[in-house]
């Protein structure tokens, strides 16, 4: 009797195991199932429901020739009022021609913007009045958004481009749209898009707090004006892996009000590079905190790792890292300039600036196009604190050459191979006598072999005698003291760039 007891009683145990796994499994397997609030695709949930408002379903054409505007802003408004998770489904194989719009927040639940075709702009610059040319499509205060789908959004900059003033000098410089924007959102994921020529920025995050961009390709002609590919102001949390940007500008511009921002595996070139700033114009106040850029390579592009300031600016632009970079001809691999003046004449000098402390350039390696590899130019009255350079091997593209690198103005202290040891005494208006700074040594003396030292270098703490410093090469094949660099992912997407 208790055997029998016993063999029901595991009996028991089995079926009730199999019958909670077998529910666990449609439960899992519910939450996958999509519904439609276009009475399409219907089904049930047991955890989750997301409703797809097919723009389709609400009167695009998806032919690239008629106006698709109203039919985008209808899906949206029907996504937006829904009380469950919702998609906006722009389907594939179609190019939706849509022209300057806003989709706004707050909305009851998450939505997913899901562009699976094509986003195409108005090709003719009269589409565009005063008050859109600002921007093309616009997320302005949603929480819980996400952007994907692997389409494209392309955006038509082509007449844009030969109608700039920095195109043609005889031109009057006007405004042109940025492609995608988002304003004020929280929560916000972009992810796995293709964005190509835009007519002035890519891609634009303001305001928001806690962002994810991942997977993007930006692309647009090296010779197209102000194509930044993405630009950060005034946004906390940002994480942006992955992307793959060729542009004629920036392919990352940080400006005021960034704290928190972290880009890691990007590929960059032809372009500007990576750009933290320009900061203080105008007089302004301006506060970047806490960036880092790791895992990056960067091809024939204009700069490498930057930060720009204007004169007369205030605030502070502080705690930021450059780090496991390979660098391939570009014109100016590490630069930090604290006398930033876009003008064709000298700007005044001011006393005021944008303090800069804080910055670390690690382990960055490649060939530069110029022979000022690195060039520190802070200013007179706020000098750049904190500044180090560790386990940085540049080398003058083709060989054969001294890269040289200025210094002015400038507290540091370096490791490991470095470059920026001396200082260049050139004085005058807009560009401030690049003097005064400090610096010290951090090398062993088994590093000292990697870089030879102008006759001007103090070795030590404390000021230095104004002079320019030449970089000497290390042998090929010269390994740095210390660092890593994941040169396999920088390799994966080497084909993927050329």
């Amino acid at each position: 009797m208790a055997c029998n007891v016993l063999i029901f009683s595991a009996y028991v145990v089995v079926m009730s195991f199999f019958l909670c796994s077998v529910h666990a499994k449609v439960n899992m397997n519910a939450s996958f199932h999509l519904t439609s609030g276009d009475d399409s695709l219907r089904g049930r949930s047991l955890e989750s429901k997301k409703v797809v408002f097919d723009v389709r379903k609400h009167g695009a054409y998806g032919d690239g020739q008629h106006d698709d505007t109203k039919a985008l802003a209808k899906a949206w408004a029907a996504a937006c009022s829904s009380s469950q998770p919702s998609i906006v489904l722009i389907p594939k194989g179609k190019r939706y021609l849509t022209k300057h719009i806003t989709l706004s927040g707050p909305c009851k639940s998450s939505i997913t913007f899901m562009i699976e075709g094509t986003l195409v702009a108005p090709p003719k610059r009269s589409d565009w009045s005063k008050e859109t040319i600002r921007h093309w499509i616009m997320f302005n205060g949603v929480s819980g958004l996400t952007v994907a789908g692997g389409g494209t959004v392309d955006e038509n900059g082509k007449i844009w481009w030969q109608n700039s003033c920095k195109t043609n000098a005889k031109l009057p410089c006007t405004e042109a749209p940025t492609a995608l924007t988002f304003y004020s959102c929280s929560n916000l994921k972009v992810e796995n898009l293709k964005l190509l020529n835009s007519q002035q920025i890519h891609m634009s995050v303001e305001d928001c707090t806690d962002v994810r961009i991942s997977s993007l390709t930006i692309t647009a002609p090296g010779t197209s004006p102000n194509t930044d590919g993405i630009h950060i102001t005034r946004s906390k949390n940002v994480q942006v892996t992955g992307c793959i940007i060729k542009t004629g500008d920036d392919c990352m511009s940080i400006e005021d009000g960034t704290e928190n921002l972290h880009v890691k595996n990007m590929v960059c070139g032809p372009g500007h590079g990576i750009s933290i700033g320009s900061l203080g114009d105008h007089n302004s106040e301006a506060h970047v905190n806490n960036v880092t850029v790791d895992t990056v390579r960067l091809y024939g592009t204009t700069n490498g790792a930057r930060i720009k300031t204007w004169q007369g600016g205030w605030g502070y632009a502080k705690n930021i890292v450059f780090q496991n970079m390979i660098m391939e001809n570009v014109w100016n691999p590490i630069i930090i300039d604290q006398n930033y003046c876009d003008s064709a004449t000298p700007c005044k000098e001011q006393t005021s600036a944008v303090q800069v402390s804080n910055v670390v350039f690690k382990n960055i390696r490649g060939t530069s196009a110029s022979k000022e590899a690195i060039k520190l130019d802070c200013s007179r009255n706020v000098p750049c604190q904190g500044i180090t350079l560790k386990d940085v091997k540049l080398t003058i593209k083709g060989g054969g050459s001294d890269a040289k690198s200025t210094c002015g103005n400038a507290k540091w202290k370096k490791s490991g191979i470095a470059l920026c040891f001396q200082l260049s005494s050139r004085g005058g208006g807009g560009s401030a006598a690049r003097r005064g700074a400090e610096g010290r040594d951090e090398r062993g003396p088994d590093e000292a072999e990697h870089a030879e030292l102008g006759k001007n270098a103090s070795g030590g703490d404390g000021p230095e005698t104004a002079g320019e410093g030449i970089y000497r090469a290390p042998a090929a094949g010269a390994a740095a003291a210390s660092g890593h660099l994941n040169i396999q992912w920088l390799e994966m997407m080497d084909y993927r760039i050329k």
